[in-house]
């Protein structure tokens, strides 16, 4: 079709293009914004809205005393170690002291020190006995110690369970939320793709053709680029139904188109030559011969062949005598290449 155009002509048709690829993609960023911002219209989802609020408050202030509880029987418990090692010490001291004083006893056998043992065996009696309350308050820390421990591991598992419980109820949010923002963009694309396709079908070669194809454009990548990535899982079976319903659809309609095409191909080819010519576009025809197509039925024709004059497969006329100069030219121009006469009628 480009060689049948005037050569200014093609200028304005690369300029008409980019002027419809410069407003596809001003329609395509402000598109771009619009879908990007659509997540805002939801609020981030966390886990603790999924949470019994009250429960979950308890259960953590429960498990920050237990934690100040067992750093603060550690510290007991480490003094309480420390008191119970030197009652020890001053135990073990006492009894060496008094070992080696009755052995003294022994070898001199002196009466008058009977006192002095009963003194000190009373005296090792009250450091053995402080050992032990020692040693008792040290198992009372430890015990406390062992409390606080064990009630952390509860309340951590009983905080494990609800975060767990909270993170399904989370996921299961989320979902909801994508597909929600999947209807958002839903909304918002494919009414603009059916009206490209309205645009499209009626209004393709009219004067505004590159508003409409700039619109097409925008539409085609809202759609498939703004769209399908956000289209939800589930596993596949959202994707591959999208994609059978789509895949169906075009392809019906595809069918349906082709099926047309042939009909209404079968139709023309029924109509006599003169008629057919007639309703071919100038344009169109001079496009299909461009590319070695017969303008009728699109079939392939050698036409650098000066024999053939009509199409062997539907037979169109392509090649007749002008009407003054009885030169052999096109049968679709419009003029006479040798004697530029007008073609006023077409022959058979």
């Amino acid at each position: 079709m480009t060689k049948s155009l005037r050569h200014s002509e093609k200028w304005f048709h690369l300029g008409l293009w980019l002027v419809a690829l410069v407003f596809a993609g001003f329609l395509t960023g402000l598109g771009n914004l619009v879908i990007r911002n659509l997540p805002s219209v939801e609020h981030q989802l966390v886990s603790d809205e999924f949470m019994d609020r009250t429960a979950s408050s308890e259960v953590r202030r429960t498990l920050a005393a237990a934690k100040v509880q067992v750093r603060a029987a550690a510290e007991a418990l480490e003094q309480a170690r420390l008191k119970h090692q030197v009652a020890q010490a001053n135990v073990a001291a006492a009894r060496d002291s008094l070992s080696n004083w009755l052995s003294t006893r022994r070898a001199t056998e002196r009466p008058d020190q009977d006192l002095e043992v009963l003194a000190r065996t009373r005296a090792l009696d009250e450091l053995k006995a402080v050992e032990r309350q020692a040693l008792a308050k040290m198992e009372v820390q430890q015990q406390v110690a062992l409390d606080a421990q064990q009630a952390i591991t509860a309340n951590q598992r009983r905080l494990s369970e609800m975060e767990d419980t909270a993170q399904t109820r989370l996921e299961a949010a989320q979902r909801r939320q994508e597909l929600r923002v999947f209807g958002y963009r839903l909304v918002l694309t494919l009414p603009l793709l059916i009206i490209a396709g309205l645009l499209f079908r009626k209004h393709r070669n009219s004067v505004y053709w590159p508003f409409v194809w700039g619109f097409s454009i925008f539409a085609l990548s809202a759609f498939f680029v703004e769209l399908v990535p956000y289209l939800p899982s589930y596993g596949g079976y959202v994707r591959y139904v999208v994609g059978l319903i789509v895949t169906g659809v075009v392809g019906r309609q595809a069918i349906l188109a082709l099926q047309g095409y042939i009909e209404r191909q079968r139709l023309a080819e029924a109509l006599p030559d003169v008629q057919r010519r007639e309703e071919l576009s100038y344009d169109s025809a001079l496009a299909r011969l461009d590319k070695g197509l017969c303008p009728g039925c699109e079939r392939p024709v050698d036409l650098k062949n000066t024999a053939i004059d009509f199409c062997p497969h539907c037979g169109i006329c392509l090649h007749e005598r002008c009407g003054k100069c009885e030169s052999r030219k096109s049968a679709f121009a419009k003029f006479c290449h040798s004697c530029g006469t007008a073609a006023s009628r077409r022959q058979n």
